[in-house]
């Protein structure tokens, strides 16, 4: 179950700066702190933020499932937060990580190196 924005004990601050979606959700993008290498997507809503940044553990949202999960807990595949930052328009994080093992649900390092797109000439 979701906990309400006003109960999650997310600052204040920084939930006036979050634009969420429909679903009171924002985008989570995990990104390998060292390398640059984009690892995965994810939904936070304020609780899953306040949780990512007092533990220091990437928690997420799941859409399909209906409730919070910290990346790794069944897996060992845990991302180590190094930093976070909001993007200019709050409507999206960038979760810099030190990520053990693997990012992707499907054994994959990235979820981002199973379909490269080349544009069209």
């Amino acid at each position: 179950m979701r906990v309400d924005a006003a109960d999650s004990g997310l600052d204040p601050k920084v939930a006036a700066r979050l634009k969420r979606n429909a679903d009171g959700l924002v985008a989570a993008i995990a990104q390998q702190h060292d390398t640059g290498e984009v690892l995965m997507l994810g939904w936070m809503d304020d609780e899953a933020l306040h949780r990512t940044l007092t533990t220091g553990r990437c928690t997420y949202w799941s859409r399909s499932r209906q409730e919070y999960w910290v990346k790794g807990a069944t897996s060992g595949h845990i991302q180590r937060v190094v930093s976070v930052a909001l993007d200019c328009d709050g409507d999206a994080v960038l979760v810099r990580v030190d990520q053990v093992g693997v990012a992707c649900h499907t054994g994959d390092r990235t979820c981002f190196d199973a379909d490269l797109l080349l544009p069209s000439d």
